[in-house]
C-alpha cells in the first residue's frame, strides 16, 4: 500500500477549498444580479422581454403579451392598464406595483 505524501495532500486540500469558493463566489454573483434584478424600475411602453420577466408572476408567456398588446393596441396610459393584458391581474398589478412606471 501506498502513502500519499504531504505535498499531494496539500495540493488536494487546496484543489478542494478553491473549488468550494469559486462555487460559492458564482453563486452570490447570481443572488446579487437578481436582487437588483427585482430592484429596477420597468417602463411599461418601452421595456424589454429581459426587464418584463424580471417583474413578480411575469413569464415569458405574460412577457410576449405585454409587448404584443402594445404593438396591437399601443402605448399603456397609466399602470392600470396592465390588467388589460390578457392573464395579467391584479395580484401581478400589486406585486409590482413600486416597480412599474409609465
Amino acid at each position: 500500500m501506498k502513502t500519499i505524501s504531504r505535498i499531494a495532500l496539500t495540493r488536494l486540500f487546496l484543489a478542494t477549498c478553491l473549488a468550494f469558493t469559486s462555487h460559492f463566489a458564482l453563486a452570490e454573483n447570481k443572488a446579487s444580479y437578481e436582487t437588483i434584478a427585482q430592484q429596477q424600475v420597468i417602463h411599461l411602453n418601452n421595456s424589454t422581454m429581459e426587464q418584463l420577466v424580471t417583474l413578480k408572476g411575469i413569464g415569458q408567456k405574460k412577457a410576449q403579451a405585454i409587448l404584443a398588446y402594445r404593438q396591437q393596441i399601443g402605448a399603456f396610459k397609466s399602470i392600470q392598464d396592465l390588467t388589460k393584458v390578457k392573464g395579467i391581474g391584479e395580484k401581478v398589478l400589486i406585486d409590482n406595483k413600486s416597480r412599474l412606471k409609465i
